[in-house]
């Protein structure tokens, strides 16, 4: 039997509000939630604008103890874990839970915890041995990134697989992909699937700073995202998480559930070519692209609208751009193309499932989220790229694309239920 995904559950928690209902809200009014970094003294850096989340992980439900063991992005994986299983109405008492999963993407894990622990076992960095008798008892589990994954399967209650997916800024969308996988190959009914990472600290800003990826237009925060521009000159750093509740469409149409979405068809691929270099041709996105519709039974023309990678940088929306020609042909010329990391920032690992989310809030609204301070056009960036205002029209399939660090190309297609293969 041919087993299908279906969504039926979201959570997230992304810059500009807490909650799928609010980050609809942001969406379909283009606001931008890009400001100058708060959490440290950004002024030594060459970028310092960020798109952070106003989270406070105790309102959200989470004990003193859970927060002082959790790094923030496992503080807000498992917030977003939380809403996504009630917004899916699964009961733990009904479910195997040999049969329910886990799948968590993260590029950078425990990033921020472990540059406080740095700074308190070395005395800020003052002494080159550091000393032990400082460290947290926590420490391990911001070393390892699995902890993030336990953590989200006992909120599930999940006893099947469960696994960390690392693959830079593409994370989040492979770890929906192998979540997608493992109904598919029949190892589970049940996945709790997304993607986090709060990587706002001195170290990362540090090192996006060495290789000029992220923006330096510090005067102007609220503008500084702007994928698709003439005038675009790097990301802007963010932070963030969502997770979605995969199940086989039988089981969720046993117990009536709602379903949201199917997913139709994933792909991932890697360039071998360079860590940070795209080629302009855009070969490597195409062919995740077309995997992903011959895996879905589709052809190009069944593409509604593309959420964008749209990063912000200058080869990363020429190769797109290229990418979505050859695989789409003529129809990427009719068909709507936006990135809402102009609006939400880059969150690193986390940004691809927060993007799921996103289609899935497309297609639920009929509704094309914008590529806001879009206004410039670029002559080499020629396709709909939803400038400004989001756009009213009908949405039945989504291909969401993502592109990262170590040459990977990822592909997804989520369609209205009942619309695909």
């Amino acid at each position: 039997m041919d087993r299908r995904t279906v969504i039926t559950g979201m959570g997230v928690r992304a810059p500009g509000g807490a909650g799928t209902k609010s980050f609809f809200e942001l969406l379909s009014s283009g606001r931008t939630s890009t400001r100058r970094i708060s959490f440290f003294d950004p002024s030594p850096f060459r970028s310092q604008v960020a798109a952070e989340c106003d989270f406070d992980p105790e309102a959200s439900g989470l004990t003193r103890r859970e927060i002082r063991r959790m790094d923030r992005a496992t503080q807000l994986a498992v917030v977003a874990g939380r809403e996504a299983v009630a917004d899916s109405g699964l009961e733990a008492a009904g479910l195997d839970p040999g049969r329910v999963a886990v799948s968590v993407g993260t590029a950078v894990g425990a990033t921020t915890s472990l540059e406080r622990e740095y700074l308190v076992l070395s005395d800020t960095g003052h002494d080159w041995f550091v000393d032990p008798g400082y460290a947290s008892p926590h420490l391990f589990d911001y070393f390892v990134p699995s902890a993030i994954a336990a953590e989200v399967a006992w909120i599930a209650g999940a006893e099947g697989p469960a696994a960390i997916v690392s693959s830079g800024c593409t994370s989040g969308l492979d770890s929906v992909g192998y979540g997608h996988q493992l109904i598919k190959e029949g190892s589970a009914d049940v996945v709790l699937a997304g993607a986090t990472d709060a990587p706002i600290s001195p170290i990362a800003v540090a090192c996006f700073d060495a290789i000029k990826a992220t923006t330096p237009r510090n005067d102007d925060a609220e503008h500084a995202s702007r994928p698709f521009d003439r005038t675009r000159n790097g990301f802007v750093l963010a932070e963030g998480a969502a997770m979605l509740v995969l199940e086989e469409y039988e089981h969720a149409r046993r117990r009536g559930a709602r379903i949201i979405a199917e997913i139709n068809g994933y792909a991932t691929r890697c360039n071998a070519y360079h860590m940070t270099g795209l080629k302009p041709d855009g070969r490597e996105m195409a062919e995740a692209i077309n995997a992903a519709l011959a895996e879905a039974s589709m052809d190009g023309d069944a593409v509604d609208y593309v959420n964008a990678h749209g990063s912000g940088t200058k080869q990363n929306d020429r190769h797109e751009t290229a990418a979505f020609k050859r695989a789409l042909g003529e129809h990427a010329y009719r068909t709507p193309v936006s990135s809402i990391k102009s609006m939400i920032g880059h969150s690193l690992g986390a940004i691809g499932s927060i993007e799921l989310v996103a289609c899935a809030l497309a297609i639920e609204n009929d509704m094309v989220p914008p590529t806001a301070n879009l206004t410039e056009a670029d002559p080499e960036c020629d396709l709909d790229y939803v400038p400004i205002e989001a756009r009213d029209q009908r949405v039945d399939t989504v291909l969401s694309v993502g592109s990262g660090f170590g040459g990977f190309q990822s592909a997804m297609l989520l369609s209205r239920a009942g619309n695909g293969s």
